[in-house]
């Protein structure tokens, strides 16, 4: 049985995309994992799409958009690849043609990437070499066989060749993304504390069956972030350069960052996109050194009322200078829940800021710390359209019941939140009924959500509950609904309980 002109012409283009693929990976392990040609071309439209785009696809596909936004950048390549390959069939200029243009968009996106060096451009070059030399050959093979392809061998040698191209792929990626640095953290021995974190007092932590814990774990703190690859950054290299309007600039490596005093405190953080009643949340006991302690080592200028933290690969965020010098607990944090960061939490060294919303201050594998002023500069999402400055808002949210409940005594709980204002009053009502005052948990301290909870005698049908929360200086929590952008969101967190 014989393939038709297209039909091959599209396999051949597909497959030759995926063999470059699995080719430009196995180069990354050389060069980096940010020069893989898929990783380059998504950062380089993560950091290029339109601000509400970026928001569109973040409350789409939530902590899963890069994820989402590689598989689609395959999936273009791959349907681009099998019309470049029935163009190819017509004429073999116009199928090398396609293929350079791939090549060039890929070495263009890994030149460009945050401190990229010449060598970026070898795995999209390579890969672009491979795939015009397979076209070539495929096709060429085809016209001196006759005009059609030979159905049972064409396919054979495609799924050989897509069978190199996976394992290629996974295998460069897993490569190029190990290195040696999981095992460099797992050598990295924490200081015991100057200033140990308070203990967590015993009705901190309400239990009730769907509750959050009040300790949040490693594995389910939330992660948002740009990068499309988590950085490898090796603590026996980093470096943390403090410098711009300050009196003294310096550096210090991350031997000396863990000799000084280090401090460790429960500090909840959370995201500013985050809807209301949303998990983008999560509160850790993290260990580090005061940001406080390498500022006034620096010696701040004034006007310089922004820290903008640098990233590994180039994001940025800017937080209030006087946030950082106000005496609260701001960290270089090298510890999260009494183990090294984990890689993709920002390991070695990332910084924490009780009060404000992640994306001006939580700068994970930070570099800089660069003092400048908010006139002078605008951080990496600020452009995009969210606010210069973010003080986390006061929110709550109710974690059970969900969906159903029994008739009887039910016990309504949840989390409420207004970091270094702490939690005063939490109230729930059920329908349009009067507030009810909530018992609040323990708490180490106002940089920590709170659990709360009311026993509700629940009669049958369908209910609404609605909380809010009052901050610890007497402010109540707006009930008016804003979305996330451009600074928070607000509104009262409900949910709908059908009573049997």
């Amino acid at each position: 049985m014989r393939l038709g002109p297209k039909t091959s012409g599209a396999l051949t283009g597909i497959t030759a995309a995926a063999v470059a693929l699995g080719v430009a990976e196995l180069v990354a392990v050389a060069t980096g994992p940010r020069s893989a040609p898929v990783t380059a071309v998504g950062g380089l439209v993560v950091d290029h799409v339109p601000g509400p785009v970026e928001r569109f696809a973040i409350d789409i596909f939530g902590v899963h958009d890069k994820a989402v936004l590689q598989a689609g950048t395959v999936l273009l390549l791959f349907a681009s690849a099998a019309l470049i390959g029935i163009a190819a069939v017509r004429n073999l200029w116009y199928g090398m043609a396609g293929v350079a243009g791939f090549g060039a968009v890929g070495a263009v996106a890994a030149a460009t990437r945050y401190h990229a060096g010449g060598q970026a451009v070898l795995p999209s070059l390579a890969g672009a070499a491979t795939a015009a030399a397979l076209m070539v050959t495929a096709i060429r093979q085809a016209a001196g066989d006759g005009a059609r392809a030979d159905r049972r061998q064409f396919l054979t040698a495609a799924a050989g060749a897509l069978g190199f191209a996976a394992v290629a792929g996974f295998g460069g990626r897993w490569l190029s993304t190990r290195r040696d640095v999981a095992e460099a953290r797992a050598a990295v021995s924490l200081p015991r504390p100057a200033s140990p974190a308070p203990a967590v007092p015993a009705d901190a932590d309400i239990r009730a069956s769907g509750l959050t814990s009040y300790v949040t774990g490693n594995a389910d703190f939330y992660r948002v972030d740009t990068a499309l690859v988590v950085p490898r950054v090796d603590p026996r290299t980093w470096q943390l350069r403090v410098h711009g309007r300050v009196r003294r600039s310096f550096t210090i490596s991350f031997d000396e960052l863990l000799r000084r005093p280090m401090v460790e405190r429960y500090i909840t953080l959370a995201c500013v996109s985050n809807e209301v009643g949303g998990d983008l949340i999560g509160n850790a006991r993290w260990l580090g050194v005061p940001v406080k302690d390498l500022l006034e080592q620096a010696g701040p200028l004034a006007g310089a009322d922004q820290v903008v933290a640098r990233a590994t690969d180039g994001w940025t965020c800017g937080a209030p200078t006087a946030a950082l010098l106000d005496g609260r607990d701001a960290l270089l944090a090298v510890g999260m829940n009494g183990e090294p960061l984990p890689l993709e939490h920002g390991f070695p060294v990332r910084m924490v800021v009780p009060g404000l919303y992640g994306y001006v201050s939580a700068c994970k594998w930070i570099t800089e710390l660069e003092l400048s002023s908010f006139a002078d500069f605008d951080a990496y999402w600020v452009p995009r359209g969210w606010a210069q400055q973010a003080p986390v808002k006061t929110q709550s949210r109710i974690d059970t019941p969900r969906g159903r409940a029994t008739a009887g005594t039910v016990t309504v709980a949840g989390v409420a939140w207004a970091q270094h204002r702490g939690i005063g009053k939490v109230e729930v009502r059920v329908d349009d009924g009067p507030w009810q005052t909530a018992t609040l948990a323990g708490t180490v301290s106002a940089d920590t959500w709170r659990q709360w909870y009311w026993r509700w005698e629940a009669t049958p049908g369908k209910h609404t509950l609605t909380v809010r929360a009052t901050d610890a200086t007497g402010a109540v929590q707006t009930g008016q609904v804003a979305p996330p952008a451009p600074d928070g969101a607000t509104g009262w967190h409900s949910v709908t309980v059908r009573v049997d």
